[in-house]
């Protein structure tokens, strides 16, 4: 919750996505804040510095040619900000709703969301915890339940599956930032060599 509260004071909205706002955290969870649009990057470094936070690594993510270039801080091993470089798509933004997402006020208020994990299993929080229900075969029944599209679960479970069969195949892009280099403008250095990450900031809105 701090590091949600930090950003909010800020001016920024940011939410927490998976385990944590589903509420079925275990020892390895990770906490994944993500303010879910695009904004100069500075504003969230700044923000998570002036409250005593530290970012340890910075690192920009491309998952796929067609897909949004996102920042990733991370402030240790289980703790990270995410933010994208450019406008995401509805199907990119529904994305969290799908895995469970919660603004600072809900969370504040101990409000826990289903949602969807890597499995699969389409975790509903009860009272006394939660419980856990494979999606197959209701797949629009979840994507009701969740607000989001059919397009999403389609997507989604076309990814995971495919991930059990072949393995993980890993990222198009995955760039670790130097001390002294900004998000903004390591993507302008890879823009000028890289036609897929070109055509994407042309294709989106994009404060580069």
């Amino acid at each position: 919750m701090e590091v949600m509260e930090a950003l909010e004071r800020a001016g920024l909205e940011p939410i927490v996505h998976g385990s944590v706002a589903r509420g079925d955290v275990g020892p390895r969870s990770d906490v994944d804040v993500v303010v879910p649009m695009p904004l100069p990057s500075f504003k969230v470094e700044f923000a998570l510095e002036s409250a005593g936070l530290q970012v340890v690594e910075r690192v920009m993510v491309m998952a796929t040619p067609a897909h949004v270039i996102k920042a990733h801080l991370y402030l240790d091993e289980r703790t990270s900000v995410t933010f994208p470089l450019v406008e995401m798509t509805r199907l990119e933004r529904e994305f969290y709703r799908w895995g469970g997402e919660l603004t600072l006020d809900e969370l504040r208020r101990g409000v826990r969301t289903p949602g969807v994990d890597k499995r699969l299993m389409l975790i509903r929080p009860t009272p006394r915890g939660h419980v856990e229900e494979p999606i197959k075969g209701r797949e629009a029944e979840v994507a009701r339940l969740l607000n989001v599209s059919p397009d999403i679960v389609r997507e989604r479970v076309h990814v995971l599956l495919r991930r059990d069969l072949i393995g993980r195949t890993g990222v198009y892009l995955k760039y670790s930032l130097s001390p002294h280099e900004s998000f903004e403008d390591a993507l302008r250095r890879l823009k000028d060599r890289d036609p897929a990450i070109r055509r994407m900031l042309a294709s989106r809105a994009s404060p580069i």
